[in-house]
């Protein structure tokens, strides 16, 4: 939490600090919204501190400029480089998200100006999520597989546990350590700052921060020759194609999507070839619960590859 306080004004900083330990430990996000009250969500439900008997505290346009002013000293041309795609990740790997008005060049998003809603999500790293995933993808050699799960199931924490669990190897099952490629579109599985993750991922990863997911699948196999990518929330039909290009290079591949249920994800006209493939050998439904990672349902889909060395 001290990296996220330390880009707070001192008004809501106070309340923070003064929320019970249980609240937390559970908190999932931090909205701030200028003219608003104040909202933290912590295990799914939000509350609106106050301290003191002050009662809850409308964000002031103050507050906003504080928070801008923090964020900025990162490096303005990061900072305005990660504008446009609407976050930015701080120390500690916790992601900081943007609203306000857009400015577009071209067509596209060139910044966001007027800045006055932030919410920041907590990054917690949750060693040993996926232990209980290893007998179920790893056969011999770790399957393609596919994480599906609404938004905040922990497909990402689930994600990044496989990534250094594949990295580091488990000694005990006689799986060796492999070499891992991150393409990180988003700058939320290894969480990195100026190139370096804040996550513990292994010795033997490789990221690609802030590199969309296609043209990364494809430099990182040129470049860095991984025997497993990781990829997070697949869906544009340009991302299922450098997937595909991946698994046939013979290079395995972990990736989540959001979704309810196998089926409606392969529903999806975008992801559907990869299905008629039989791209993936493993699927994994999460739902959203207490912990991170809960596991709905395990599905093989019945499509076996053996890869030498895998």
């Amino acid at each position: 939490m001290e990296e996220i306080l330390a880009v707070l004004p001192p008004a809501i900083r106070a309340r923070l600090t003064k929320l019970p330990s249980v609240m937390i430990e559970g908190m999932e996000e931090i909205r701030i919204r200028v003219h608003r009250p104040l909202e933290v969500i912590s295990q799914g439900t939000p509350m609106y501190p106050s301290v003191d008997g002050e009662g809850e505290w409308i964000v002031q346009p103050s507050d906003a400029q504080f928070i801008l002013n923090q964020l900025s000293q990162y490096s303005m041309y990061a900072f305005e480089e990660e504008l446009k795609r609407g976050f930015i990740t701080i120390k500690g790997g916790h992601r900081v998200g943007l609203a306000g008005k857009v400015t577009l060049e071209k067509g596209e998003v060139k910044t966001i100006r007027d800045i006055s809603s932030f919410n920041i999500r907590v990054a917690r790293q949750t060693i040993g999520a996926a232990d209980s995933l290893v007998s179920t993808l790893y056969e011999g050699g770790w399957k393609n597989s596919l994480l599906i799960g609404p938004p905040q199931s922990g497909k990402t924490t689930l994600l990044r546990d496989l990534a250094r669990i594949i990295s580091t190897g488990v000694a005990s099952a006689g799986i060796r350590p492999l070499k891992i490629g991150i393409v990180d579109e988003r700058s939320e599985i290894a969480a990195s700052i100026k190139g370096v993750p804040q996550h513990q991922l292994g010795r033997r990863v490789d990221v690609l921060d802030g590199c969309p997911k296609a043209e990364g699948m494809m430099m990182m196999i040129r470049s860095m020759s991984p025997d497993v990518l990781i990829v997070d929330e697949i869906g544009r039909p340009e991302d299922c194609l450098a997937l595909q290009e991946a698994i046939h290079a013979g290079v395995r591949v972990i990736s989540t999507a959001h979704g309810s249920s196998l089926e409606e994800v392969a529903s999806r006209p975008a992801l559907r070839a990869l299905f008629a493939e039989k791209a993936f050998d493993k699927c994994v439904e999460l739902t959203r619960g207490k912990n991170p990672g809960q596991i709905r349902r395990v599905k093989s889909l019945n499509h076996i590859r053996t890869v030498k060395g895998l």
